[in-house]
């Protein structure tokens, strides 16, 4: 009973911080080089501490928490809500990689000059050429509400002048919004135009540098549509050590095969958008 009384009078920061430690091992097993487990550990904290509803074990189920941690940790990233946020959404922790946390990791590739992406909106200015004068020009509406959004662009410019385009209209943008868990999560619901290009992003990296890594994110990125029906219908084990981890942290040590699919679910709808590379 004293015990019980003891732990209810830990604050809940300082519970969190004391969980994790109990996971250094397993954190930094999943980390990259560039991103110590200090650095790690003092940027969940303060990613906690300016949520509290991630500590609410009412309204968060604390092993979601630490499976969203291992999950920013598989990606490279930081839960600092600028490369990626870990955000409460029907009773879990959800491990949400941000635009510029992608793009950072295909510019680590050294290969990238720059990288330009953008919703487009009813109200804007948009055109986009093909054949031999490709180009895409837009000038966004500023004055007032845009209005909705009606697609979403990426523009790679790589380190010998060349350019990677790729354009996708709302109605293919839906379609993939439509597959599986996508259209009710917290991305569609809440930050519709983050979608928008997050969608665009991931056709487009699949032909970009670090393709793979991208591609792995994205199948850890909850936010983003799954094909649930075929997920279900496939047994699904571990591919690897990592998958295992996350498994070993969950409360009940079930696998979840929506959110751990194999390489046979991780092909995307290949005719969405549209890439061209060319010299300037």
């Amino acid at each position: 009973m004293a015990t019980q009384l003891a732990e209810r009078r830990v604050h809940p920061v300082e519970a969190f911080r004391q969980a994790l430690d109990t996971r250094v091992s397993e954190i930094k097993m999943a980390l990259p080089t560039h991103i110590s487990v200090d650095k790690f550990r003092r940027v969940a904290t303060t990613a906690v501490q300016t949520n509290p509803d991630l500590l609410d074990g009412s309204k968060v189920e604390r092993a979601s928490l630490f499976t969203a941690l291992v999950r920013a940790a598989q990606d490279g990233l930081l839960p600092d809500g600028r490369e990626g946020a870990i955000v409460p959404f029907k009773g879990k922790a959800q491990w949400m990689p941000m635009v510029a946390g992608i793009m950072q990791k295909v510019r680590r590739s050294g290969e990238v000059a720059s990288w330009d992406v953008a919703a487009v909106y009813e109200k804007d200015q948009f055109e986009r050429l093909l054949g031999d004068d490709q180009r895409i020009f837009h000038k966004p509406h500023e004055e007032g509400d845009p209005g909705k959004v009606i697609g979403a662009y990426s523009i790679v410019t790589f380190k010998d002048g060349t350019k990677s385009r790729d354009y996708m209209p709302w109605w293919r943008i839906e379609k993939a919004k439509n597959q599986g868990r996508g259209g009710g999560s917290l991305m569609w619901t809440t930050f519709q135009d983050e979608g928008a290009i997050k969608t665009v992003i991931r056709h487009h990296a699949k032909r970009l540098p670090q393709a793979t890594d991208i591609e792995a994110m994205f199948e850890r990125d909850e936010t983003m549509p799954t094909d649930e029906e075929r997920v279900a219908m496939t047994p699904v084990q571990p591919v690897s050590r990592l998958d295992a981890l996350e498994q070993h942290i969950a409360n009940d040590g079930t696998y979840d095969p929506v959110d751990n699919p194999t390489a046979a679910e991780k092909r995307d709808d290949a005719d969405m958008g549209e890439d061209t590379r060319d010299g300037e």
